[in-house]
C-alpha cells in the first residue's frame, strides 16, 4: 500500500462528542477550583495546559488533562492542597509534588507552578508549561495538528513516547516541536531514517542561534549528549529532546525505516506485548524463557518505573556473565510493579577468577576445586561449564545479593 494512502486513511483526532465531553468536565473542575481560590483569597492564576489546551490530544481509551495553578512565590506552592481539599485526589511525588483527580476515563493532573515572566526564572521544567502552550497554539493549524496526532500515535505504538526515565523517549511537547519544524509526519520520518549514524540531528526552529558551534557552546554536555538536539523555542538554553537516549532513538529509527519500506496502519496501533508469542519463539529455538516479576514500594509513575527499569538493566548485566540474552522485554504497569521477559541461551562456559599466584595455599585449594585452570597476568583462573538453568541462577542470585537488591529499592523478585 502506498505511503500517502495509508496516512490519508488514518485518523487519531478526537471527534466532537469526545472533545465536548472532555471540555465540559474540564470546565466544571475549573469552576470548582476558581470558586475555592476565591473563598480562600489566594492570589493565583489557573490555566489548562498539555495536549488538550494545545489541540493535540489524540484518541485513546483515557485522557489526561493538565491544570496548572500559578503561584507568585515558591514558598506558597504547598498551599495548593488548601484549594483542592474538598475534592477527591491523590498526591503524586516527583521533582515537585502534584495532584491527580480521576473522573472515569478522564485523569486530571493539578500541577503547582511558578508564575514567571521569563523562562530563565523557571525553577522546574513545569514552570515552562505556560510558555509551551502559548507557543504551540500560535504555531499550529488544523493540518499540523493532524500530523502531530499521527506522530504521537506512531511513537506510542513504537514505545518511544514519553520523557520519563524508564522510557527515555520524546515528550508530547517534543513531538509538537518536531512537527512545527518538519510540517508532516512523512518529512520527519525520512529525516530521522536518513540521518547519519555518527551525526546528531540538530533542530533550531526559530533560528535562535547563529550557527551550530554557538549552540553547542551554549548547551552543556548533559543537554546535548543525546542523538538529537531540539532547541526549545521558548528557552534557547534547553534541549527539548535531552531525555532521548541513543537506544530509544535507534528503535524509533528502525520502526520508521520499516514503515517507510512497507507502509501499513499496523505501525500506528499500540498493542500489548504478546507474551505467548515470545514463549513460542523460545520453544521453537529450544531456549529458556523466563518471566521476572519485580516489585518496588516507591512512588508509582516515573520514580517506580525508573527504579524497576534500572534494576532490570543491572540484572541483565549479571545474566550476561553466563547467558546470551536473545530477547528482552521490560514492561512497567504504571503502578509499583514491572515484568522482565527474557529468552536466554547459555554460554559454553564462564571464567571463574582465582587467587594471585603468590598465594600458594589458596592456589592449591583453587586447583583442587576446579579442574580446568590457567594462568593470566599472575593470577589463576578456571573455565567452568554452564550446566545450571538461568531460573536457578536468578533464584540463587536474589538470595545471595539480597542487600544489593534492597539498596536498589526492589522489594520483591519472583521468577516464573
Amino acid at each position: 500500500m502506498k505511503l500517502n494512502s495509508v496516512l490519508k486513511e488514518l485518523d487519531f483526532e478526537l471527534d466532537d462528542v469526545e472533545f465536548n465531553e472532555v471540555k465540559e468536565k474540564t470546565a466544571n473542575l475549573l469552576s470548582q477550583l476558581k470558586e475555592s481560590i476565591k473563598k480562600l483569597r489566594i492570589n493565583v492564576d489557573v490555566f489548562v495546559g498539555g495536549s488538550f489546551a494545545k489541540g493535540t490530544l489524540i484518541k485513546e481509551k483515557g485522557y489526561d488533562v493538565d491544570i496548572f495553578i500559578r503561584f507568585k512565590e515558591e514558598k506558597n506552592l504547598d498551599s495548593i492542597e488548601k484549594i483542592i481539599k474538598k475534592l477527591k485526589y491523590e498526591k503524586v511525588h516527583g521533582s515537585r509534588d502534584y495532584f491527580r483527580i480521576i473522573d472515569n476515563e478522564l485523569r486530571f493532573e493539578i500541577i503547582p507552578v511558578l508564575k514567571i515572566s521569563n523562562p530563565k526564572q523557571a525553577k522546574n521544567v513545569t514552570d515552562l508549561s505556560y510558555f509551551h502552550v502559548n507557543y504551540v497554539k500560535k504555531k499550529i493549524n488544523p493540518r499540523i495538528a493532524r500530523e502531530i496526532a499521527l506522530t504521537k500515535a506512531f511513537f506510542k505504538a513504537s514505545g518511544v513516547y514519553g520523557a520519563e526515565s524508564y522510557i527515555r523517549g520524546i515528550s508530547g511537547y517534543g513531538v509538537e516541536c518536531l512537527l512545527i519544524y518538519y510540517k508532516t509526519f512523512e518529512k520527519m520520518a525520512k529525516a530521522i531514517v536518513n540521518s547519519k549514524e555518527d551525526e546528531k540531528i540538530i533542530i533550531d526552529i526559530d533560528r535562535t542561534y547563529k550557527n551550530k558551534q554557538d549552540l553547542m557552546i551554549d548547551m552543556n554536555e548533559s543537554k546535548s549528549g543525546g542523538p538529537m538536539i531540539l532547541v526549545d523555542p521558548t528557552y534557547k538554553e534547553r534541549n527539548v529532546l535531552a531525555a532521548l537516549s541513543k537506544e530509544t532513538f535507534l528503535k524509533l529509527r528502525e520502526d520508521l525505516k520499516k514503515f517507510l519500506a512497507s507502509p501499513n496502519a499496523k505501525y500506528f496501533e499500540t498493542k500489548e506485548l504478546d507474551v505467548e508469542k515470545i514463549k513460542e519463539q523460545a520453544k521453537k529455538k529450544k531456549l529458556e524463557f523466563l518471566t521476572v516479576n519485580l516489585k518496588t514500594d516507591r512512588q508509582e509513575g516515573d520514580i517506580a518505573g525508573t527504579k524497576l527499569k534500572k534494576f532490570s538493566l543491572y540484572l541483565e548485566e549479571e545474566i550476561r556473565k553466563y547467558y546470551k540474552i536473545i530477547r528482552d522485554e521490560f514492561v512497567y504497569d504504571e503502578a509499583q510493579q514491572g515484568k522482565l521477559y527474557l529468552i536466554v541461551k547459555p554460554n559454553k562456559e564462564f571464567i571463574k577468577v582465582g587467587p594471585p599466584l603468590k598465594m600458594k595455599s589458596e592456589c592449591s585449594a583453587f586447583k583442587s576445586q576446579n579442574k580446568s585452570t590457567f594462568v593470566k597476568s599472575g593470577r589463576l583462573y578456571s573455565k567452568i561449564a554452564i550446566t545450571f538453568s538461568c531460573k536457578s541462577f536468578l533464584n540463587d542470585f536474589k538470595l545471595k545479593y539480597a542487600d544489593k537488591i534492597a539498596s536498589m529499592d526492589v522489594k520483591e523478585i519472583r521468577v516464573d
